[in-house]
């Protein structure tokens, strides 16, 4: 299944580009709802290259029918990307722990300038999970996911841009 995301941010394309290569907001985007806090394998960065291999879990909701056939603490894999700062693309693929015969995905994000202040990440990736006769049910359940995540994301990364830090869960402000 092929799938289409856009997340517009709101930072110049070498600001956009650079904060997704910046390990401390992969961090902060630990802090998103159903994925554990990521895990920085590799980040290898020659200045015009930047390589990173990030583990990731699964830590959301599953349903029972799921959870029969699926084992949720081995909902694990690694995302494989390298980005090209020249043409402001990544590539990636994702490397599932476990299940490695079930589930396929690759493709590549790419930062497309709106204006000086502005950036458009796009995300363009296919997706295949081989599972008999809920396969592609399964398939348009991760992408809904994703779009979801992408959503979510994008708020973080924007406050990130503009440098403000949002206060920690059940924090208070004085007034």
């Amino acid at each position: 299944m092929h799938f289409r995301l856009e997340q517009r941010l709101n930072g110049g394309l070498d600001a956009v580009q650079e904060a997704y290569v910046d390990p401390a907001l992969l961090q902060r985007l630990g802090g998103l709802p159903k994925l554990g806090r990521p895990d920085l394998l590799d980040h290898d960065d020659d200045g015009t290259v930047v390589r990173q291999r990030v583990r990731y879990a699964f830590t959301g909701h599953l349903s029972p029918a799921v959870t029969a056939v699926i084992d949720p603490h081995k909902l694990t894999w690694i995302q494989d990307s390298t980005l090209d700062r020249r043409t402001h693309e990544t590539t990636f693929r994702i490397l599932p722990d476990h299940y490695a015969d079930r589930l396929e995905c690759g493709g590549r994000f790419l930062l497309e300038p709106v204006d000086d202040v502005t950036t458009v990440r796009v995300t363009e990736a296919d997706i295949r999970v081989r599972f008999p006769l809920v396969g592609g049910k399964v398939e348009r359940a991760i992408v809904v996911g994703l779009a979801e995540h992408a959503g979510a994301e994008t708020s973080v990364v924007n406050e990130w841009l503009i440098g403000l830090t949002p206060p920690a869960q059940g924090a208070t402000t004085d007034p």
